[in-house]
């Protein structure tokens, strides 16, 4: 089995379980491809008591005939169970028989949970009377349960409020991987790009592993991104499909709001959504905004200092760039290398840039060495001024100052002009002014290759770099 990386803090909190002297009913959930399976596998080494795996799109015949020859191969010797209270009163007994030494870690991984709840099966309610009946009286019992239905797995266990009701003992959100760990990764494979690049990769697909795993470490990264996008045989090209029809059931309402969002990289309130997608804005939809934020594609920003409401903004990056450039994935096989340097590529990256530096606050901080000091993030948009100010990041320290953070892609050093720094000045003013705000207010700047000082950069106090991203 391929060696893992990246992955320290959550290996850490599985050994902490499996040490804990007690029954533990664990969760792990996270996008589709975002490496689960291969967690739970690496750490426990595939040694377990009892391993299923539930079948994407499958029936409640296929779902339990699954599960069933999952008992088979573990020992079990009985009937096939009719329903899914008999199929967990079957893993229950052949748990039993396995349980001789009540000393050792009795491992049992559920994988791909959601599919096995099929409409009207009642799967859900075996499984809590699995776990309340049997599983919780076993002391020694490591019960990991795994799903890409994110959604699913919150409202039905992580949230559930019927039997499973506090039962799960610890939930880990797995979520992409970033800029270091995707370096981490690429260094582990022999790929010695160096962080630009690993950047414009990042930039395409973002830290999904398995997409990361896809790159070719003997060519560029345009050549590999045709390859994954626009070539022949392109091994990207259905995915966007794929990946939200295995995540929801309904998967064309979540992608009118994905495609909707796409187009406004600035993002929108829920309000917004509804009336632009002409739907009530009602439980219904906001639900739906819950399970997407839930499975990383978006992200809520608070709207200035309010503490309802908020903006959701599209955050996954293999997403925007399929959207992005879906239309040409049919034409010209080595589209991305043809088009470098063009007004249309450099926007993109422009823009992606600005996501992936939202998607990394936490090492921003970090780099401030604002570490110990609170701070709170959000977008702030003027309702006053024309033209209209919007900032993507606001960093609202308990030290009292807030700094408005300007982002520039550049592929060599950034050089401020006087234009867009007039431009810096007057969001500044609007923010000012319009929010009132008694603290200091500061400007920092994110470049990718760094800036040329002149006399505009003598007034920004804080300048960082993609190196300052990779920590």
């Amino acid at each position: 089995m391929e060696k893992m990386v990246g992955r320290d803090k959550e290996m850490g909190m599985l050994a902490e379980y499996m040490q804990s002297g007690r029954p533990e009913f664990v969760a792990v959930y996270g996008r589709r491809r975002v490496g689960k399976t291969f967690l739970v596998r690496s750490f426990f080494k595939d040694r377990f008591a009892f391993y299923a795996t539930g079948i994407i799109d499958g029936d409640r015949n296929e779902e339990m005939e699954a599960f069933h020859a999952a008992l088979v191969a573990y020992g079990y010797k009985g009937p096939k169970a009719k329903t899914w209270i008999e199929a967990f009163v079957a893993l229950a007994d052949l748990l039993k028989k396995k349980n001789r030494n009540k000393g050792k870690r009795l491992v049992v991984f559920i994988d791909e949970l959601p599919c096995f709840d099929t409409p009207n099966s009642g799967f859900v309610h075996a499984l809590d009377f699995f776990w309340n009946s049997r599983g919780s009286w076993m002391d020694n019992i490591m019960f990991v349960i795994c799903g890409s239905a994110t959604s699913w797995m919150i409202r039905n266990v992580v949230n559930n409020r019927g039997g499973l009701h506090n039962r799960l003992t610890h939930h880990i959100h797995l979520r992409p991987f970033t800029l270091g760990q995707t370096e981490q990764y690429f260094r582990s494979r022999k790929c010695r790009w160096s962080r630009m690049m690993v950047l414009q990769a990042y930039m395409a697909v973002g830290g999904v592993p398995y997409y990361l795993s896809l790159m070719d470490a003997s060519l560029s990264v345009p050549d590999n991104i045709d390859r994954l996008f626009f070539g022949e045989e392109a091994l990207l090209r259905d995915e966007y499909r794929q990946l939200y029809k295995s995540l929801y059931r309904n998967p064309e309402n979540y992608m009118e709001i994905i495609t909707l969002l796409a187009n406004h990289h600035e993002g929108l309130t829920r309000k917004e959504i509804a009336e632009k997608l002409d739907v009530i804005s009602n439980g219904h939809l906001t639900d739906m905004l819950d399970d997407l934020v839930h499975c990383d594609f978006l992200r809520l920003y608070r709207v200035g200092t309010k503490k309802r409401g908020g903006i959701y903004q599209l955050m996954d990056l293999f997403t925007l760039f399929y959207l992005k450039y879906q239309k040409q994935m049919d034409g010209d096989a080595h589209y991305w290398r043809n088009t470098l340097n063009t007004p249309k590529q450099n926007t993109w990256l422009g823009l992606a840039f600005e996501s992936v530096c939202l998607l990394h606050h936490q090492q921003i901080v970090a780099a401030m060495h604002l570490d110990s000091i609170h701070t709170e993030f959000y977008a702030w948009r003027s309702k006053e001024s024309d033209p209209a100010v919007q900032i993507d990041m606001v960093i609202d320290r308990a030290d009292g100052i807030i700094n408005i953070v300007e982002i520039k892609y550049s592929k060599d050093l950034y050089s401020l002009k006087k234009s867009e720094y007039a431009k810096i000045v007057h969001r500044e003013t609007a923010f000012r002014e319009e929010s009132k705000t008694k603290k200091g207010v500061q400007i920092v700047m994110i470049t990718t290759n760094g800036i040329v000082k002149n006399v505009y950069t003598n007034e920004i106090l804080n300048i960082l770099n993609i190196n300052d991203l990779f920590l």
